[in-house]
């Protein structure tokens, strides 16, 4: 099988390129303000090798990248993406503020180490990401 210039257009390659460095800084900037709202250290806690900010840290970030990878998928443009970003971002942190609302201990249970109460609100992550991306598709 032969492959021909024509075949793959290099706007092809350069669309990738653009949508997926933005979605990685969009990811990165995601990460940060996540740290900064938490009233604990995830870096710190993974770093002191404590599970329960590893699992929360990680639903978070799934929670937020199958929205992004949904509105990547369907996205007109590189602007309609960063705005559906900002909102999967937004719905994460309230997935957040929301889950501390109906257990007033978890962020004191998660810098604690407690691995039930971090499972819960990465699962509690997850699957708000979930039906974000479903309700990203346009």
């Amino acid at each position: 099988m032969t492959f021909s210039a024509a075949a793959f257009p290099l706007q092809n390659l350069l669309s990738f390129a653009a949508y997926f460095v933005t979605a990685v800084v969009v990811l990165f900037v995601f990460q940060w303000i996540y740290t900064r709202v938490t009233p604990y250290d995830e870096v710190a806690m993974i770093k002191a090798n404590k599970a329960a900010a590893s699992v929360t840290y990680g639903g978070a970030l799934i929670g937020f990248v199958l929205p992004l990878a949904s509105v990547i998928a369907n996205s007109v443009s590189l602007v309609d993406m960063l705005i559906w970003a900002v909102i999967a971002g937004v719905v994460q942190l309230l997935a957040f503020a929301v889950m501390r609302l109906f257990y007033p201990g978890l962020s004191d249970s998660i810098a604690a180490n407690e691995l039930a109460p971090a499972m819960k609100l990465a699962f509690v992550s997850i699957a708000v990401g979930i039906l974000n991306a479903a309700c990203m598709t346009y």
